[in-house]
């Protein structure tokens, strides 16, 4: 299996070797830091030389190398160094340079504990800190025959993960559930993507040997406990968040996939009843992971507009608006505004918190500190661009968001009971925390490029100019504009609106509204135009607003499909 273990720092130096075989010479370390840690080239966490395999992962500011030197499986390879940097941390706190440094007699002794001729063996760090001190030295309970025999059960039993002598003052039970949603959304307002990644962390601080139930509302427990859910019912009313506490638009089940349980879970009573029973480990430690993607709860909705004025400047008007209870607030809310490569400087007015332009980023970071539920902020931003000989095309990458709240889940999940028994039948404290984070959440959006035009140039060109005379134009505050080019004789404005930005909005992040019949209206002098299209078209939007007497147009392709009544039926309304 296992030839070896190496840890090198950033700069190459070699701070660990440890070898299991004869194959295992001192240097592999040689060609590792020359083929690897010297060459920034090498993007693969494999690197294979003759018979010789260097798998590595980088953690901190340190290298995790294994060696071998057989055809090992790759899988095992990686799953032993990561279990190993969860005992480093369980271990050391933090497993970087200075912590080997400060450990290196410990960490010699935690690979020859846990690997046998190369061989993998127990990694829990549980069972190891029984009979391996954080000062590195052998404890003085293997002299003992009794505390022996016990730290062999331990090591071979089904509990190896805990101690039967745990002892509490007080015994409480934290429960942590934490969601990361992912959410990638096009220009057009459609999700793209929309997911949930979320574990369950548990911090047991219960003497003796506990058993503990666990019940969620996944679908799949529901229907396990269709026949008896009474008792269930009835104590989820203490651990279940009210008052809208927590997100309740799953009504009662959540569909969860992927689910990945700690070794205490046992399996077999979870396949039978779909009861999640298990003896938890002593401290923290993580239950399970899951992930959904049915009807996932969006936190926030954001809304991009971006406008390019010529090749000098960029325009933005960025709206956020909290879709939670008001009774919640998120923390740590920002939102990165990309801005072109080459933007001179930018001016930025927020109607709440603080924002700032990152050159090194490229990026505008707008920082809310506190965000009620219900609530709705804008951003209104100004690029200033500098000419550039060799200029690239602006990628225009995305909008993203990250955030912190509390007492909230974007799949639905809630705790429905915790029961804790035990043979002295003590009782126990139980705490439920439920908490969202941004994972990858970002908006696409459209670019428009920036035309100043008068209106009543544009209506020149209509058949239907004469319905909206330029007086009435020209007293507009407002402009709204759609023109559909396409099959049709000619172009052909069909509306416009005294509040455009909900109008803009509404087009461009709600186009399924535009898959059946439309109606877009707007009286000028008692007219009232309808516009159903049955085919295909392209879809111009033009907004603006008034200077001297001619509106400011900018032009928006948006390809949709819409639907238009014959002519002589538009003239009939």
């Amino acid at each position: 299996m296992l030839s070896g273990i190496l840890v090198f720092n950033q700069k190459g130096e070699n701070l660990i070797f440890r070898a299991f075989r004869n194959d295992c010479r001192p240097r592999l370390a040689d060609i590792f830091r020359i083929q690897v840690i010297s060459n920034p080239q090498v993007r693969s966490p494999i690197l294979t030389l003759g018979s010789t395999t260097f798998s590595h992962v980088k953690h901190e500011n340190i290298y995790l190398v294994a060696v071998t030197k057989s055809n090992a499986n790759a899988a095992l390879v990686f799953e032993f160094l990561y279990r190993l940097v969860l005992l480093g941390k369980s271990y050391f706190g933090k497993f970087d340079e200075e912590a080997v440094k400060n450990n290196f007699v410990l960490i010699y002794e935690l690979l020859d504990e846990i690997l046998d001729f190369g061989y993998p063996q127990n990694t829990d760090p549980d069972t190891l800190k029984m009979y391996i001190t954080t000062e590195g030295v052998k404890s003085a309970i293997v002299n003992n025959p009794t505390d022996s025999s016990r730290i062999t059960m331990q090591a071979t039993g089904a509990l190896s993960w805990r101690r039967a002598d745990v002892k509490y003052r007080k015994n409480e039970a934290f429960v942590d559930v934490i969601e990361d949603v992912n959410l990638l959304m096009s220009a057009t307002g459609t999700v793209l993507r929309a997911d949930v990644t979320g574990q369950i962390v548990m911090r047991a601080y219960l003497s003796g040997t506990p058993e503990c139930k666990f019940g969620l509302n996944d679908r799949l427990l529901l229907d396990g406990d269709s026949g008896g859910g009474g008792g269930a019912g009835s104590s989820s009313s203490s651990h279940a968040p009210s008052g809208g506490k927590a997100t309740r638009a799953a009504a009662g089940s959540v569909t969860l996939e992927d689910c990945q349980f700690h070794q205490c879970v046992k399996l077999g009573r979870f396949d039978a009843d779909r009861i999640i029973s298990f003896v938890p480990p002593d401290g923290e430690f993580e239950l399970m992971r899951y992930r959904a993607t049915e009807n996932v709860n969006l936190p926030f909705k954001v809304h991009p507009i971006v406008r390019e004025v010529g090749t000098t400047k960029v325009e933005y008007s960025v709206a956020i608006k909290a879709n939670y209870s008001s009774k919640l607030f998120a923390t740590n809310v920002v939102v990165r505004i990309p801005t072109p490569l080459n933007t001179a400087k930018t001016t930025e007015r927020t109607s709440q918190g603080r924002a700032k332009y990152e050159p090194e980023h490229n990026n505008i970071v707008w920082k809310i500190a506190r965000f009620s539920g219900g609530s709705e902020y804008v951003l209104t931003a100004e690029a200033t661009l500098t000419s550039m000989t060799n200029q690239k095309a602006w990628s225009r990458p995305p909008l993203s968001l990250s955030f912190s709240l509390l007492m909230f889940t974007s799949s639905g999940l809630l705790v429905r009971y915790l029961k804790v028994f035990e043979k002295s039948n003590y009782s126990s404290v139980k705490w439920v925390r439920y908490m969202t984070r941004a994972g990858s959440y970002e908006i696409r959006y459209l670019s428009f490029p920036y035309y100043a035009k008068s209106v009543t140039n544009e209506l020149a060109d209509s058949s239907a100019s004469s319905a909206f005379p330029s007086s009435s134009l020209r007293s507009l505050s407002w402009v709204f504009g759609v023109r559909i080019i396409s099959s049709l004789p000619s172009a052909c404005p069909v509306l416009f609106s005294s509040s455009p930005t909900n109008m803009i909005i509404d087009f461009l992040y709600k186009p399924e509204s535009f898959t059946r019949t439309i109606t877009l209206c707007h009286e000028v002098g008692q007219r009232t135009h309808r516009i159903m299209n049955k085919e295909r078209s392209q879809v111009l939007v033009a907004h603006g607003m008034t200077s001297d007497n001619e509106i400011e147009c900018s032009i928006v392709l948006y390809i949709g499909t819409i639907y238009r009544e014959d002519r002589s039926q538009s003239k009939a309304g």
